[in-house]
């Protein structure tokens, strides 16, 4: 595995701050694979690198709506929520994040966050320089270049064209070509009448 491009998003400094987040990364393994929303943070003991997270979620015993780990009512239905049912680390920490991509080991660790360490620090440098530009957001031109119906196409392997995903309605759920069909006759009719 190589790690073949490395893009950081310094944050702006403030003074008088107390962020501890120094900037954004994105990382491309073997020109093939890229994993984004790395945050590289200052800690204790100097600059780490932490890898993308989700916030833990549980549900409510009363409705079921999903609610952060850190609520203390449900979002959807008002009931109060035990404080204390959260997971904890070995250490007693409140566990309120799960990676969603991270090293398998501590040799594999070592190696990504060194590279990105040293990125951040070169993309220090060149913050300095008169003309920088951050190259973060930028958007590979060439990972794009096919249209939908090309890949679609390469995708079809019988010989079947493939149909477009239909609309959903408010709820999330699948719309029928028919319920669309009666939407756009009806749709204002009746308004100037």
């Amino acid at each position: 595995m190589e790690i073949t491009e490395i893009r950081i998003k310094l944050m702006e400094t403030r003074d008088n701050s107390n962020e501890r987040l120094q900037a954004f990364c994105s990382v491309t393994f073997d020109d093939m694979f890229v994993v984004r929303d790395l945050k590289i943070i200052e800690g204790a003991k100097g600059s780490f690198v932490a890898m993308p997270s989700r916030k833990l979620t549980d549900r409510c015993h009363e409705c079921g709506c999903k609610n952060h780990l850190r609520a203390r009512f449900c979002n959807q239905c008002g009931t109060k929520l035990n404080e204390d049912r959260a997971s904890r680390d070995p250490d007693g920490r409140v566990k309120l994040h799960a990676d969603i991509a991270h090293p398998i080991n501590s040799s594999c660790r070592e190696f990504v966050q060194s590279a990105i360490i040293r990125a951040y620090h070169e993309e220090q440098e060149k913050a300095k320089q008169p003309g920088y530009v951050c190259r973060y957001d930028e958007i590979d031109a060439g990972d794009y270049e096919d249209t939908y119906e090309q890949v679609i196409g390469s995708l079809d392997r019988r010989g079947e064209a493939f149909r477009r995903h239909g609309a959903h309605d408010g709820r999330g759920n699948h719309r029928h070509a028919s319920a669309d069909a009666a939407t756009e006759r009806s749709f204002g009719a009746g308004i100037l009448e």
